[in-house]
C-alpha cells in the first residue's frame, strides 16, 4: 500500500502515468468546505483537482450545527450520511462557537466516524526556508480519547477534575497503526512519546500496548521518550526523529510544534484515519479577518487532499498534484502573504494548474 493508510473501497487499475489509467468508476468524496477561508481554499482544491482530470465527484455538505432534542448542537444528518457513504472526505477549518450548549465540530467529527488516528506528515519544502533544514517527521496521534474525552465536572465549588481516559483497545490500535505506517512508507524507527513516569497507569497502558505493537514489528527501531524531552530535543535536531505516535493530548500539541518547523499549520496537512474511512482536513484557523479577501493559503487543504488521493490509491494523480504546488512554492513567484509573497489565492492556484496542465501536455 502507498501511503501506509487504509485501503478504499473504489477499484482502479493505476498505470504508469495518468493518461494510462483505466478506472472501474468515479469516487464520490465528501466536501466540508468549512468556515472563513475554508469555501476559498476548497474552491481553489476543486480546481487544481479539475486540472489535473482527478477522478472524483464532489458532495458538498454543510456541517453548520442544529440542535437536537437534548438541547446540545450537534452535527446535521445529512453531513453525517454522506461520509457514511463515501467513507472519504475533506473539510476545510471549522469554527467552534463559543457559549453553553456548543462542542467542537472536529472533534465531534473524530468521535461520530471513530477517526482514531491523526496523521500529520511534517516535511520542509525545498524554496520556503525556516530556521530547519530537513526536517521530515511524522506524527501519529491517538484521536479518540485521553484528555479529549469530554469527561470533566465540578466537585465542589471552585475544584473542577478532568478525567483523562485511556483504554487498551484504542492504544493498541493507534500503536499498531504507527509500525503498519512506519513500514509500508518506508520508515526506519517509531518512538513513543509518553509520561508515564508520572501517569503510570494511563500512560504506562498507553506504552505497554506500544512494547507490545513493536514486538510485532521487529523490523522497525522502537524507542520510547519523554514528551519533555521530545519538546526539547525536537528544536535541536528533528532529524533524530521519524514517526512519532502518542496520547491525544501530547500530539494535539507536538504536531503543531513539528508544523512549526517547517513553516506553520498552512503547509501541513493531516489525515483522520477511522476502522471504515477518513477524514483530510487542514488544520490551521478559519482566518475570517481575510475571508472573502483572495487572501487566503490553499497549500495545507491542498496536500491534506493529496494525502487522501493517496489514501485512495490514486497515486499518479497526488504524485503530480504534489509536484505542481511544490514547484510553484519552490519558484516563489506566486506566494500568498502567509508565506512572504504578494500573491492572491487565485494565483497561486492558477500557477498549479498551469504547471499540472504543462506536465499532462
Amino acid at each position: 500500500m502507498a501511503s501506509g493508510v487504509l485501503l478504499s473501497r473504489g477499484a482502479a487499475f493505476i498505470g504508469k502515468n495518468t493518461r494510462n489509467v483505466r478506472f472501474a468508476s468515479t469516487r464520490t468524496v465528501t466536501l466540508i468546505p468549512g468556515d472563513g477561508i475554508g469555501p476559498e481554499i476548497s474552491a481553489a482544491v476543486q480546481k487544481i483537482f479539475a486540472a489535473a482530470s482527478v477522478p472524483i465527484n464532489w458532495e458538498p455538505v454543510d456541517v453548520t450545527p442544529v440542535k437536537g432534542p437534548d438541547g446540545k448542537f450537534g452535527i446535521p444528518q445529512a453531513a453525517i450520511d454522506s461520509v457514511n457513504k463515501h467513507t472519504v472526505g475533506l473539510k476545510g477549518p471549522l469554527m467552534t462557537p463559543i457559549g453553553k450548549g456548543h462542542r467542537s465540530l472536529n472533534l465531534a467529527l473524530r468521535k461520530e466516524f471513530n477517526l482514531y488516528a491523526n496523521v500529520r506528515p511534517c516535511k520542509s519544502l525545498e524554496g520556503y526556508e525556516t530556521l530547519y533544514k530537513d526536517v521530515d517527521v511524522v506524527t501519529i496521534r491517538e484521536n479518540t480519547e485521553g484528555e479529549y474525552s469530554g469527561i470533566e465536572h465540578e466537585i465542589v465549588p471552585g475544584v473542577v477534575q478532568s478525567i483523562k481516559l485511556i483504554t487498551e483497545d484504542a492504544s493498541m490500535r493507534v500503536a499498531e497503526y504507527a509500525f503498519s505506517y512506519a513500514k509500508s512508507n518506508g520508515r526506519n524507527k517509531v518512538t513513543a512519546v509518553h509520561k508515564a513516569n508520572i501517569m503510570r497507569m494511563s500512560d504506562g497502558l498507553f506504552l505497554r500496548c506500544c512494547r507490545e505493537a513493536a514486538k510485532k514489528t521487529p523490523e522497525i527501531k522502537f524507542e520510547e521518550k519523554y514528551l519533555d524531552t521530545v519538546c526539547l530535543t525536537m528544536v535541536q535536531d528533528p532529524s533524530q526523529y521519524d514517526v512519532l505516535v502518542m496520547p491525544n493530548l501530547y500530539g494535539d500539541i507536538l504536531s503543531d510544534l513539528c508544523a512549526g518547523l517547517v513553516g506553520g499549520l498552512g503547509l501541513t496537512p493531516s489525515g483522520n484515519i477511522g476502522l471504515n474511512g477518513a477524514i483530510f482536513e487542514s488544520v490551521h484557523g478559519t482566518a475570517p479577518d481575510i475571508a472573502g479577501q483572495d487572501k487566503a493559503n490553499p497549500t495545507a487543504l491542498l496536500l491534506s487532499a493529496v494525502m487522501m488521493l493517496r489514501y485512495m490509491e490514486l497515486n499518479p494523480y497526488a504524485d503530480k498534484i504534489e509536484k505542481a504546488c511544490f514547484a510553484v512554492i519552490r519558484e516563489g513567484q506566486k506566494l500568498t502573504g502567509d508565506l512572504g509573497g504578494k500573491g492572491k489565492c487565485s494565483e497561486f492556484t492558477d500557477e498549479i494548474c498551469k504547471k499540472i496542465e504543462t506536465a499532462s501536455s
